[in-house]
């Protein structure tokens, strides 16, 4: 939050509940420290006056850019928690601009700190807004509910809090998930939200096997029909599919061994369609859902078959190598990584093993379960994913990485890098690139004058 724009903490005073009063507080402390009789949600013209005042904590690169260490640098808890009760206010605004900014913003800063306590207190508060933003506003503020609304039970982990969040926001997302008339993206957004709410939150297998019936019945649409043999065009709904097949992926993690094998037999052979689709996304999601897949059925039977197996490593090594001169160059650079991976996990049962520092400790990603875990959680929580699995006991628990390391005040403090400093890394790392790339030019041009 810029310097010009922070309040003035002599005026906090008795601010901390909630209600319109702490927004009001906001906007005229942001004004200039002067107290004005001003009414944020009376009417509209306010309305907007309020967004411009708060926009300080409304907008989300306020918490998005630097995350922690920004909170840590720039101020405390206590200033962190009085924004977030403004924002959790102005979820309520007339303005659609407004609540949508209030909705990305408390996101932001529950995935870049641990407040488990300050949402424990206010999640029905935020699961009513969450809901209502879901049912009432347009595309990209339903984006932001769903948005808030994984990141919210990622805060709370599995429990009876989280179970009531998913049995309040459940019905909504499905309902826009197979609603053909609504957004695309939210479809999209509200797939992937009902997933990672389900994989944390549910204790009912029955609405776990819902909740993968639901997503089914989306991507399917994707397979290739039979009387069709050409390649898989994509439509608008591609991305759609795209995120309920990676939803699915992630639900399958955790169901009993007797429905995974249920769902090896319905999928293993038509899978392998959307593997011809024309866009590279679909087809890489397919691949890592695929290789997921091997990996749960020889878990299960170590001397697995399956007997399409030539065909398919066929397609895969095909991808792997892909040279079409149609397809952009990046889009093929990108397959062909992640496609070579895929085909030695296929045909030798191999994993190439990733390391993540965090902090002081390191992860191995070892297993394709493991990967697909990782990328979804990175996903939603971006820059914040290093400090949530520093922080955050149920990621811990997911990536059997045991109880958080206690750091004292000092020992942070040394591991952190300023913004100037890493301004100045990135600077002599682009230096160093450029320099790299001019002599790699030199030469080219040396050989070429040389013929």
């Amino acid at each position: 939050m810029p310097k010009n724009k922070k309040r003035n903490t002599p005026h906090r005073g008795g601010s901390g509940g909630g209600g319109g009063s702490g927004a009001a507080t906001a906007a005229a402390a942001t004004a200039g420290g002067q107290h004005r009789n001003v009414q944020p949600f009376s009417d509209e013209d306010a309305s907007i006056e309020t967004m411009s005042h708060c926009s300080g904590y409304s907008d989300p690169s306020s918490f998005a850019e630097d995350g922690p260490e920004v909170l840590d640098e720039e101020g405390t808890q206590e200033d962190l928690e009085y924004k977030l009760k403004g924002l959790i206010d102005l979820t309520l605004d007339k303005s659609a601009k407004t609540r949508q900014a209030a909705l990305e913003g408390i996101k932001n800063a529950l995935a870049s700190k641990m407040l488990y306590e300050f949402i424990l207190e206010r999640r029905m508060t935020l699961t009513d807004s969450i809901e209502r933003c879901l049912k009432k506003g347009k595309s990209d503020e339903q984006r932001a509910a769903a948005a808030l609304a994984s990141v919210l039970c990622i805060q709370l982990g599995p429990g009876i809090e989280s179970e009531e969040i998913l049995k309040t926001l459940g019905p909504v997302l499905k309902k826009i998930i197979c609603d053909g008339t609504a957004n695309i993206q939210a479809r999209q957004t509200c797939a992937t939200c009902f997933g990672v709410c389900c994989f944390i939150a549910t204790d009912d297998i029955t609405e776990l096997y819902s909740t993968l019936e639901c997503l089914e019945n989306i991507f399917t649409k994707s397979y290739l029909k039979e009387k069709d043999t050409n390649v898989i065009s994509s439509t608008p709904h591609t991305v759609l599919h795209i995120s309920s097949l990676l939803a699915w992926t992630l639900l399958l993690t955790i169901c009993p061994i007797n429905e995974v094998k249920k769902k090896l037999e319905m999928h293993f052979h038509k899978l392998p369609s959307l593997l011809s689709c024309d866009d590279v996304n679909m087809r890489i999601a397919a691949g890592e859902s695929l290789a997921l897949l091997f990996e749960l059925a020889r878990g299960m039977e170590s001397d697995f078959f399956y007997e399409d197996m030539e065909s398919l490593t066929q397609m895969l090594r095909a991808l792997a190598t892909d040279g079409n001169k149609h397809r952009a160059k990046v889009d093929k650079r990108k397959q062909r990584s992640v496609f070579r991976d895929i085909l030695r996990a296929v045909e030798e049962r191999d994993f190439p093993t990733e390391t993540i520092k965090f902090g002081p400790e390191r992860m191995y990603i070892d297993c394709w379960v493991k990967k697909h875990t990782y990328d979804t959680f990175k996903e939603i929580l971006g820059s914040g994913m290093q400090y949530h699995l520093q922080s955050n006991e149920f990621l811990r628990n997911v990536f059997e990485l045991g109880p958080p390391v206690m750091l004292d005040a000092a020992t942070l403090k040394t591991m952190k890098i300023s913004r100037f400093e890493r301004h100045l890394y990135n600077s002599a790392a682009f230096k160093a690139r450029t320099k790299a790339r001019s002599k790699c030019r030199d030469k080219r041009a040396d050989v070429g004058e040389f013929f």
